[in-house]
């Protein structure tokens, strides 16, 4: 009881209170969500913590910390209405004063020392006009006056974009961190420990091909009851040429002679632009909807004979909706009106005087193939849960009380959520002395 309270004052699907506590090594005190599903899964995985379902604004905090010392209060304000992520929409003016919310709080309870995550347009945080819209000349201007409150309350202040991939999760999931402490003590950044490339001493990137399930590829894009929507099948054409023919290392599945990659359901900005990823690297930003769908290409070597390799590259940025990414395969282009191509098991279309059918045959590696077939499916939410950085245990589709969640809110609590490796090593670095006190005790 002479410990330091640990409050996580935003905890939605638990990944902050998830790394705080392997940073600290015992669970946090106090989580706050006025969201009851949330708090349902958050005390799924996090039993021994106390639960507050309260509005943030509403809640008392001085009454359930009842006097005691706080060390660390950890808080990831809904980044929605502030993220390029919803472009040209109008904002939720609601949503973009929840940063206030900490400075209430803080005021209240003075934390030693305040982490806070957002998404890096925060910083552009300005009044809105009629429409909802922010005013360009007052960008800024908000975001200006709440670190000015946070440094009224005796706090000293830093601020810096993180990359989770450089800290050895498999996402590129870029956010904004800020650091407050008013105990006296400097202000520390966690040092990369993995970069892109994997020079100068550090890891490469942990890339997304980890987390896949290969003993599921999904199904034929040929053979389904649905069709895909012409969009999908052109990202998907776009992504076989892109990640898999021009690629100089293509993810090719282990023992088998098949390619991979991600294709990402946003829009393109160009016709000829590829939303997606190699298996080879981290995804990129998961949001609550999944925007991910598997592609796997199955291939045969036009000539001599070969069993083909493995992928091995990070996945980009998940998001809080299941099925960005596809699989694609070997299969007859039609070269005449909408046609996006057949499978070569089945009967050809009708033939015409000109040539408008064509055996798709790639080279990889300066060696040719035939597509045969082309698989595809979204990813799953398990799979986007170990792309975000989450422990393979950590539990998102039932709750303490048996009640399964539908898949789009399991996906919806991963977009959510903090990536569990950059709430650890920010802990870590901040709060030091008393990581190595609570493994001590």
């Amino acid at each position: 009881m002479n410990k330091g309270l640990i409050i996580d004052i935003f905890a939605g699907g638990g990944g902050a209170s998830t790394g705080i506590e392997m940073a600290m090594g015992r669970p946090i005190d106090l989580a706050v969500n006025h969201d009851p599903d949330a708090i349902l899964m958050h005390k799924t995985n996090h039993p021994e913590t106390m639960h507050i379902t309260e509005d943030i604004f509403k809640v008392d905090m001085l009454k359930y910390t009842k006097g005691r010392h706080v060390s660390l209060m950890w808080a990831s304000p809904d980044c929605t209405s502030h993220s390029k992520a919803k472009g040209g929409q109008p904002k939720i003016k609601g949503l973009r004063i929840l940063p206030w919310a900490v400075y209430k709080h803080a005021r209240k309870i003075l934390p030693d020392v305040i982490l806070m995550e957002n998404v890096e347009e925060i910083q552009k945080w300005g009044p809105l006009d009629n429409e909802g819209h922010p005013i360009k000349e007052r960008k800024g201007e908000d975001y200006k006056k709440f670190i000015s409150a946070m440094k009224g309350l005796g706090y000293e202040f830093d601020s810096r974009e993180l990359i989770a991939a450089d800290y050895g999760a498999p996402t590129t999931r870029n956010r904004w961190y800020a650091v407050f402490r008013r105990d006296g003590k400097n202000i520390i950044w966690p040092e990369p420990t993995h970069n892109k490339l994997g020079v100068n001493g550090l890891k490469k990137w942990e890339p997304i091909s980890k987390c896949i399930d290969w003993n599921d590829l999904g199904s034929s894009i040929f053979t389904r009851e649905k069709p895909l929507k012409e969009k999908t099948l052109n990202r998907i054409a776009r992504g076989i040429e892109k990640f898999i023919i021009n690629d100089d290392n293509p993810y090719f599945l282990p023992d088998d002679i098949a390619s991979s990659f991600l294709i990402q359901y946003h829009g393109e900005t160009k016709k000829e632009y590829v939303r997606g990823q190699s298996l080879n690297e981290p995804i990129k930003t998961i949001d609550t909807s999944n925007r991910y769908g598997l592609v796997t290409a199955f291939i045969t070597k036009f000539y001599k004979s070969g069993t083909g390799q493995a992928v091995n590259e990070p996945i980009h940025t998940i998001t809080t909706s299941p099925g960005h990414f596809g699989l694609i395969s070997a299969f007859l282009i039609k070269y005449y009106g909408n046609g996006i191509g057949q499978r070569v098991s089945g009967p050809i279309g009708t033939i015409v005087t000109k040539d408008r059918f064509g055996l798709v045959t790639v080279v990889i590696k300066g060696e040719q193939y035939q597509l045969i077939d082309i698989w595809f499916r979204m990813l799953k939410p398990e799979e986007l849960k170990l792309g975000q950085g989450f422990p393979e245990n950590y539990i998102i589709d039932h709750d303490y009380t048996g009640k399964r969640y539908p898949i789009s809110k399991r996906v919806a609590r991963i977009g959510n959520s903090v990536v569990p490796v950059m709430a650890k090593v920010l802990t870590q670095a901040n709060m030091s002395e008393s990581c190595r006190k609570e493994h001590v005790s």
